[in-house]
């Protein structure tokens, strides 16, 4: 009871605060005093011990993805946790996760009722949170063939190239040698091109990006679906939610998401679809009103804006999270640096911005961004699946309605996969075929299978242009007196992970006329 007790009072994944008050830790211990979890004469994969009522909730830090890190050194690739009320299966080996993503991809196939994406994405009426069945299915050929095909990636090209270089003007009207906030403008142009092509609004310009709280939102975001919230653990218990101040966070975050999408969507129907490029909301929005093509399921607004928070707030994280990890390396790894800028100067020439054309052959610039997911996924720990039915993974069984959670940061440092897995080396990829794409499970930042991310092309075709275009047009350098030693590279633990600090550099232009 002591060792509760203390996990209760120090656990950092209570929110608001890692304080708990009595009175919760009281009816947590009275409510659950007479129940018992149900056990089954199977062969789980082995687990650590339990304590009595929250399992193996203390052995999750405010890092779990680390803390499963460590589990998995000792219990091995695949192991067996009891979170409160749900017992969980942890996969941190690509041979696992392949058995996991694609051998039982089917059976796996179901997301747990998150409290947060339920109030957040109107009942999980998004793609990433949905329920495997009629509706999930419907929405991603939407997603897919509607949205994120490849015409319609190519389409917006131009948003690309025309945020680029708007990002490019903002470093260098910070008139060098001065410090940049780096952080701060690969945000804004994260969140730009996000922001033109969902929404078909620039909402930098004229101070919209402060006033509606963008990033105070974002970060909200995050925290909330970060996976880890000891109500999600104890479904039995709804009110733990509104005892641990959760669920009013929750609320308060709703609203404003809520209130935003009403304006866009109204905006968007007023103008009837005059612009000359449609956007996302105009593209959801016909398919909303003329379900000729997809007649099985129609779409309600609330269903659109569930779809529009999964494009908006996933594609501004991955982005940003990407970028700001890979120009911290390249800043802190001088001659991978050099070496990736003369492959892009050399294929470039004279001409002072890249194109998505020139991208085709940089096969090193390639190989950096892999080894930037490799060891920063921007979601460490994918999000959960759940078992539909009992399975066999890795010789054990996964009993039915098991959670099971993939730690793609661990199988990214993985020593059976990756030679000096801790090293940022690009030089692995370029006589390596594996790719992030889903068919190689050493390297999975976007999952595999069925619940994949769908917008890898989208996402890659962000990050590539802007971090050729980075390395192309300055040079760069920390402040006078840091050293990469000194960089804090903590990281902040939600459903996608990011440095705690910001990235302060000095950037030296190369040309004079940008």
């Amino acid at each position: 009871m002591d060792s509760l007790q203390q996990w209760l009072e120090q656990s950092s994944i209570f929110q608001p605060s890692t304080l708990i008050p009595s009175i919760l830790i009281l009816i947590l211990l009275i409510y659950l005093s007479n129940k018992k979890f149900n056990t089954q004469n199977v062969k789980l994969p082995p687990n650590p011990p339990k304590l009595p009522i929250i399992g193996n909730l203390h052995q999750l830090s405010k890092h779990p993805h680390l803390s499963l890190y460590t589990l998995s050194k000792k219990y091995g690739p695949i192991f067996h946790l009891q979170l409160g009320e749900i017992p969980t299966v942890i996969v941190s080996s690509a041979e696992m996760a392949k058995e996991v993503l694609k051998t039982q991809d089917l059976a796996l196939a179901n997301r747990p009722q998150i409290f947060g994406a339920k109030h957040l994405f109107y009942n999980c009426t998004d793609m990433a949170f949905a329920p495997y069945g009629p509706y999930w299915r419907h929405v991603r050929k939407i997603c897919i063939f509607e949205i994120l095909s490849a015409k319609r990636v190519q389409s917006y090209e131009f948003v690309r190239e025309q945020e680029v270089a708007k990002l490019i003007r903002r470093i260098k009207e910070s008139s060098y040698p001065q410090t940049l906030n780096l952080t701060k403008l690969l945000n804004m142009y994260a969140n730009d091109v996000l922001c033109r092509v969902v929404f078909g609004k620039d909402f930098s310009a004229g101070g919209e990006y402060e006033r509606l709280g963008f990033q105070e939102m974002l970060e909200e975001y995050q925290e909330l679906l970060g996976g880890f919230d000891v109500g999600d653990f104890f479904p039995s218990m709804e009110f733990v939610h509104t005892l641990t101040g959760n669920k009013s966070r929750l609320l308060r975050a709703f609203r404003r998401f809520d209130e935003f999408f009403d304006g866009v969507i109204e905006d968007h129907l007023k103008s009837n679809n005059m612009r000359d490029h449609k956007d996302f909301v105009d593209i959801l929005l016909e398919v909303q009103k003329d379900n000729i093509q997809y007649c099985e399921i129609p779409l309600t607004l609330d269903n659109v804006k569930a779809i529009l928070l999964d494009m908006f707030a996933a594609g501004t994280d991955t982005t940003f999270i990407t970028l700001d990890w890979g120009m911290t390396e390249l800043i802190t790894h001088p001659k991978i640096m050099k070496k990736l800028q003369s492959e892009v100067r050399s294929k470039l020439g004279d001409r002072k911005f890249v194109s998505e054309s020139d991208i085709t052959q940089m096969n090193y610039l390639k190989a950096v961004i892999k080894e930037i997911f490799r060891l920063h996924p921007p979601a460490p720990v994918l999000l959960p699946r759940e078992s539909m039915e009992e399975v066999f993974v890795g010789g054990y069984t996964i009993p039915e309605k098991t959670r099971i959670y993939i730690n793609a940061w661990a199988i990214g440092r993985s020593q059976e996969s990756w030679k000096d897995p801790d090293k940022f080396d690009p030089e692995r990829f370029m006589d390596n075929e594996i790719d992030f794409r889903g068919k190689d499970f050493e390297l999975i930042p976007f999952g595999a299978g069925r619940r994949s991310c769908p917008a890898i092309a989208f996402g890659s075709a962000t990050v590539e242009l802007a971090l050729a275009q980075l390395v192309h047009s300055f040079d760069w350098e920390l402040p006078p007196g840091v050293q990469p030693a000194d960089l804090d590279m903590t990281e902040v633990f939600g459903i996608t992970m990011h440095r705690i600090s910001t990235l302060m550099v000095v950037a030296k232009p190369i040309f004079n006329d940008i």
